[in-house]
């Protein structure tokens, strides 16, 4: 190794060789050698499992406009600025104390039928073609669907409003750049259309739904508008269901690369709850989370001025041998403090949805591992490209 070479520093950089295909090994160098840093792509980078936690639940912006240096203070950010996920306290806490009545424990114990129905249907459909692309056959239709059902959607361009919520998606990824704004304004604005029809439909035509407990959702006489209506909508489309395309494509890859536990899992039904937050912590949906400093924040050594981007490194945290201990980096099922992983966020901005994406994960990849003894990957794994959202775009295999 050159001298030169010794001397560039550790930092993020998720053009390093092999990244795309496996990330965590640049994630733990990142970690151990730079836990706390500030990029030249100007940003912060935190990967320490307390400081990321702590970080979560730190009094933070999730408003990009707050950033030094945004392009445009003014421009309101993608949906009107509405959505639960871009909002910052008091309005975050108005907004999620009536949109959480649309997700409570009574409202998501009626969620399981409707899961294993699809479920059900989407493995009659692998075992009649004796495998195929877990990604389209299982893992993406599943959210998608239960998304679509649950909130009782009237009729709508499903494959359209598919089509604008992964546009959306991607746009709004870490470096999509000012290129992208008009792409995502065009997108908003159709997306805003789509679903606003959608919610006049359902306000003649009442159903026993989430959507209709949204238009009902009030708490001392405050209601969500229109516009929040259309906004929290097209929140849980696009911030809903490709995580959990990812905790169920994610999940079952690392089973398949973890033999033991997977024989484990078959074998231990009860331990489906368990496993579902080891996976979520051994492969996150989201790798990395945005906040913005509102004033001077520290972290160790490190002073972190106001109005930073803050990039949090769940994937490093959830691996973090400081805290997980020297088997940070293995699968294990039984871990005991599985649940302490920070792939759902943490603080006030804890994923609303979490009871949704676990329940749909525990089945889909329980009833798939116990349906298919047989069941092994049949090629090359295709990943989407995204840095937060990392996961498989492709995933064959054969039942």
């Amino acid at each position: 190794m050159s001298s030169s070479t010794r001397q560039i520093p550790v930092m993020f950089n998720p053009l390093s060789d092999g990244f795309m295909g496996d990330p965590h090994p640049h994630y733990a160098e990142v970690r151990r050698h730079a836990p706390v840093h500030e990029h030249p792509g100007g940003f912060w980078m935190v990967s320490r499992y307390e400081d990321v936690e702590a970080l979560l639940r730190a009094d933070l912006s999730v408003d990009k406009r707050k950033a030094l240096g945004a392009a445009d203070p003014a421009r309101p950010p993608r949906l009107k600025g509405l959505a639960l996920i871009d909002q910052d306290p008091p309005d975050h806490t108005r907004l999620r104390k009536l949109v959480s009545q649309a997700f409570t424990p009574r409202a998501m114990s009626g969620i399981e039928p409707i899961v294993r129905e699809l479920v059900d249907r989407a493995l009659d459909e692998l075992d009649r073609a004796g495998g195929g692309d877990l990604v389209e056959t299982l893992a993406f239709p599943l959210p998608f669907a239960v998304i679509t059902r649950i909130l009782g959607m009237p009729e709508v361009d499903t494959v359209r409003l598919r089509e604008l919520t992964s546009l959306l998606i991607r746009l709004g990824e870490p470096g999509a750049g000012s290129a992208a704004e008009a792409d995502i304004e065009a997108a908003d604005t159709e997306m805003v259309e789509l679903v606003s029809d959608a919610i006049s439909r359902k306000r003649r035509d009442r159903g026993d739904d989430l959507l209709t407990a949204l238009i009902d959702a009030e708490d001392d006489g405050d209601r969500l508008s229109h516009d929040e209506l259309v906004a929290q909508v097209a929140m849980v489309y696009v911030a809903g269901y490709e995580t959990t395309v990812n905790l169920i494509s994610g999940g079952i890859l690392a089973l398949l690369r973890n033999s033991d536990q997977l024989g484990l899992l078959r074998a231990t039904p009860d331990l489906d709850r368990n496993a579902i937050e080891e996976l979520l912590r051994y492969e996150p949906p989201v790798h990395l989370a945005r906040r913005i400093t509102l004033r001077p924040h520290r972290v160790g050594k490190h002073e972190i001025p106001a109005g930073s981007v803050v990039l949090a490194s769940l994937a490093g945290a959830n691996r973090d041998e400081e805290f997980w201990g020297p088997d940070a980096d293995r699968l294990r099922l039984n871990r005991e403090n599985a649940r302490r992983h920070v792939s759902f966020g943490g603080g006030a901005h804890y994923c609303i949805g979490g009871a949704l994406a676990r329940i749909q994960g525990r089945i889909a990849i329980g009833e798939l591992v116990r349906r298919f003894p047989d069941l092994e990957q049949a090629g090359e794994v295709r990943w989407n490209g995204l840095l937060s959202l990392r996961g498989a775009a492709q995933l064959p295999v054969r039942v």
